[in-house]
């Protein structure tokens, strides 16, 4: 049993032994185990629904949806084989492009100063108003937050912390419309998340060791970075 009172298992979708074609949330003829949310959970699927009736979100869905087709080239071939064509940034300035925004926030971290850089360079070549936030501003100590000497990353100084909801509270003060995530620390952008007013996105996360690409120790986890599927090893310090 799942939660309290529940009577069928939690959501595990991750583990779903179904291929693509056979899953019932892909084909209405498909198949899905114990847990599966497409066939038990009816009423919380409802309760989401009804979500798109509210005209901002069903704008900001449907213009969401078009935009992930039109990653994809020559659509009207058959049979039709994926063809991704467009980067991420590009779908960003497309995809705001069609919600009608004009000042969009970017909070990153410090370590990414030069990226933030180019970003902004290029969100402003397709005409918008960028407002930019970086991790550090507002020089908050980590004493705020009762950080020990032996807890910092600099050790023996006055360490300013990441501060993500200052981050957040002056991208609500400028009235950004559209907030773009760039390599937070985990942890932080949960608070960004948690204190912006507007909707965010992700353009890159932090990853320190695969230059921000957290997927490789993932794909290599069964060789290279087997390490992650071992915990149970301590590694020497």
């Amino acid at each position: 049993m799942g939660k309290e009172g529940k009577n069928t298992p939690a959501p595990n979708c991750a583990l779903c032994k179904f291929d693509m074609p056979e899953k019932v949330c892909v084909s209405a003829e498909g198949k899905g185990g114990k847990g599966c949310p497409t066939l038990v959970e009816k009423q919380v699927l409802e309760e989401a629904n009804r979500e798109y009736d509210l005209p901002d979100i069903r704008s900001f869905a449907r213009n969401a949806s078009i935009q992930e087709a039109e990653c994809y080239a020559n659509r009207d071939q058959r049979p039709y084989i994926m063809q991704p064509t467009k980067t991420r940034i590009v779908e960003i300035c497309e995809f705001a492009k069609k919600m009608g925004y004009q000042r969009l926030g970017l909070a990153f971290c410090v370590g990414l100063a030069k990226e933030a850089r180019l970003v902004t360079e290029i969100l402003e070549s397709h005409g918008f108003d960028v407002v930019s936030v970086l991790c550090k501003a507002g020089r908050t100590t980590k004493d705020l937050i009762g950080l020990e000497e032996s807890e910092m990353i600099f050790q023996g100084t006055d360490e300013a912390m990441c501060n993500p909801v200052y981050q957040a509270k002056l991208l609500n003060h400028e009235k950004s419309e559209f907030n773009i995530l760039l390599g937070l620390c985990v942890g932080h952008d949960a608070l960004f998340f948690k204190y912006a007013d507007a909707l965010t996105t992700v353009l890159a996360v932090k990853d320190r060791v695969t230059g921000h690409n957290p997927l490789a120790a993932i794909y290599l986890s069964e060789s290279y970075y087997r390490k992650t599927r071992h915990p149970e090893i301590v590694s020497a310090k």
